[in-house]
């Protein structure tokens, strides 16, 4: 078998100087998040479970909190309940190996005990009355204190001298500004944390986070990350690093998670967002986006709905990232419905593992994105994703600008984030969209002014240059709006606030103006337009068919051939992937997602597909049938009969 073949050869691709397992190998990964009442758990039953599902990794609780192994480094403490004698992990390294499971042990330093404060407040995180942050018993640590920059890489050599772990995650990395309670605790004054600040800044912490003082924090998590990057690596080069950083790592770790007060509307597509970024700003990076089960902190053993477990896992497959499924405890749960969704999906992805080894986007669209967006940034990137996704567009998510050159990309879409150095790539020939209200980082069109909330409209001006708008007239415009040079010729242009009632008096000021409401230029070699107000924001919103149709215009005139045409529902979301030559459509049906709800999705019938290229054969994965194939100016088109939640079509030339 291919799980056993690879893991015969366990960490050979590292001595070789190729990716590690994590990219070498199908990913099947379930997380315990461990108790440290189970450290008497029996580890042979868990190992059982784990291999009657078809897991191939499973992240276990190893240690710094508590340590579920005997362990003789000060200042680090072994579970109460782990009985005398008792090596839980160890036992469970043993059990997972003979089975070909590989094992990623678990360590949280965000919070120690009690006696390691007493011994070492300077290692502490300080509130900015001096106080500790403490809860359930335990104190938080400081990312800049000798903790983290000292005691760790102790605890952490002694685990990876005594076992031979597939890899290590740390949990809760760094400074955390609440608790799990969603109390707010402030910034850290302590000794350490003022000093660096001061000597980094040459000012003091500020009262509230600053974009300055984020920036200081991040860089303190990525000097700590480094150096256990750098210890893993010496201890076991074969081993792997997961962590929720980009820098540093084997492996980016994010959660598709619920909340009880997250705002409206959910999103639908947290694991595809999560997944398609990770995997395309860092493709030399595996992607493991956590499933966690559980519906908040407060309500752990409390399951989510068994479809939404079911649509993240057809997602995360088809991005590219790892499979995976997160329980708290062990697998012996209150509440099954997630663990019996799960198991029948790891099982079937497990019997075609081969169809998901190597994957990578065929999307020739990349949406640009940043890290640490704000709520309006993250509504606007929301909103463009949702009208790729919705439109069908193949696209790849990417905070990294390192793609420049690298990539055949037809068109690169930026949402509130447009550096410098885009302007060399259009100029060398590249196609931009623009859809924001901030102007980008380079020269552009003229700017007069922006204006942070307008309450108007956006005139159509030349029908021709928008066929989808052929029945509008006026677009709703509702928010930031940056102000241009007045020109002739603009297809859009501004219709600002009017009086708005009683009815008699709706609108009898209108006025028209020579504003635009759109830009599009060639630059150097390339072409780019920029829709200087956000679309995005107001179709993540609202999602109005105007809106839709707008985008699908601008799309259309920078890119007009499409790699993938379809009359899938919009809410069929479609990813086009290639390995090893091969091309694949995924296909997942959301149609079960309404408001808070998220139900079975509604079967759907005769999809079809149209994708560019010369194919001689296609055939389903779940359907596990042939398709019949014809090629039609240049695309090669085919038929999905029935798409109930998820199908994998491949294509082969």
């Amino acid at each position: 078998m291919l799980r056993a073949a690879l893991l015969l050869c366990l960490g050979c691709a590292l001595v070789s100087g190729q990716p590690g397992w994590w990219m070498n190998e199908p990913i099947r990964w379930v997380q315990t998040n461990l108790r440290e009442t189970d450290a008497a758990m029996d580890t042979g039953r868990l190992a059982r479970q784990l291999a009657e599902m078809r897991a191939n990794v499973v992240l276990m609780g190893m240690g710094g909190i508590c340590a579920y192994y005997p362990t003789k480094t000060e200042f680090h403490y072994p579970s109460a309940y782990l009985p005398a004698g008792k090596d839980m992990f160890g036992d469970i390294l043993r059990e997972a190996h003979a089975r070909h499971i590989r094992v990623v042990g678990r360590y949280d330093f965000s919070k120690t005990q009690k006696a390691v404060y007493e011994a070492h407040p300077e290692w502490f995180f300080q509130k900015a009355d001096g106080s500790p942050v403490v809860y359930n018993g335990l104190y938080s640590t400081c990312i800049n204190g000798g903790y983290y920059r000292g005691q760790v890489m102790k605890i952490l050599a002694e685990g990876l001298e005594k076992y031979d772990v597939d890899g290590l995650f740390f949990n809760m990395f760094g400074n955390q500004p609440t608790d799990y309670s969603g109390n707010y605790v402030g910034l850290c004054h302590c000794d350490a944390c003022r000093k660096k600040y001061r000597d980094e800044y040459h000012r003091e912490i500020p009262e509230k986070p600053d974009e300055i003082y984020r920036e200081f924090l991040q860089q303190s998590a990525r000097e700590v990350s480094q150096a256990i990057g750098r210890l893993i690596g010496e201890k076991r080069e074969r081993a792997g690093y997961f962590n929720y950083m980009q820098e540093f790592t084997d492996g980016i770790m994010s959660e598709s998670n619920t909340a009880v007060n997250r705002p409206l509307p959910l999103w639908p597509y947290a694991t595809s967002d999560n997944v398609n970024r990770a995997r395309n700003s860092q493709p030399d990076k595996m992607a493991v986006d956590l499933n966690m089960q559980f519906v908040d902190y407060a309500w752990r053993f409390a399951t989510v709905p068994p479809a939404e477990i079911a649509r993240r896992m057809w997602q995360a497959l088809a991005h590219g990232g790892a499979l995976t499924f997160e329980v708290n405890g062990t697998l012996d749960l209150q509440d099954r419905q997630a663990y019996e969704t799960a198991r029948p999906i790891f099982q079937w992805a497990a019997a075609h593992e081969r169809e998901y080894l190597g994957l990578h986007s065929e999307a020739r669209v990349l949406l640009l994105t940043k890290s640490g967006r704000n709520s309006a940034e993250d509504a606007s990137y929301r909103g463009l994703f949702r009208l790729l996704s919705e439109e069908h567009i193949p696209f790849a998510v990417s905070n990294n600008l390192e793609w420049i050159g690298a990539h055949p990309y037809d068109l690169v879409i930026a949402s509130d984030w447009a550096p410098s150095q885009l302007k060399r790539y259009v100029e060398q020939g590249g196609r931009l969209l623009l859809v924001s209200s901030k102007p980008p980082e380079f020269e552009a069109a003229m700017v007069v002014g922006t204006q942070a909330d307008v309450k108007g409209y956006v005139r159509v001006r030349d029908h021709s240059a928008f066929p989808s708008l052929k029945s509008t007239d006026l677009l709703m415009l509702n928010g930031g709006f940056t102000q241009l040079e007045a020109e002739g010729g603009v297809p859009l242009t501004l219709v600002p606030p009017s009086m708005i009632g009683p009815p008699e008096k709706i609108h009898v000021d209108m006025k028209d103006t020579d504003t635009p409401a759109v830009w599009a230029r060639a630059v150097g070699r390339g072409r780019m337009t920029w829709l200087p107000w956000n679309l995005g924001a107001l179709y993540y919103r609202l999602s109005l068919p105007a809106h839709a149709a707008l985008f699908r215009d601008l799309v259309s005139a920078l890119m007009p051939k499409r790699q993938l045409v379809t009359n899938a529902h919009p809410l069929v979301e479609m990813t086009l992937m290639e390995r090893e030559g091969e091309t694949q459509v995924h296909l997942i049906n959301l149609s079960g997602h309404s408001q808070t709800a998220t139900f079975e999705p509604i079967p759907m019938q005769g999809i079809e597909v149209a994708v560019e290229g010369v194919f001689r054969k296609a055939r389903t994965v779940r359907g596990a049938g042939e398709l019949k194939v014809s090629v039609v100016d240049g695309y090669t088109r085919f038929a999905v009969p029935r798409l109930a939640d998820y199908e994998l079509v491949v294509l082969f030339r």
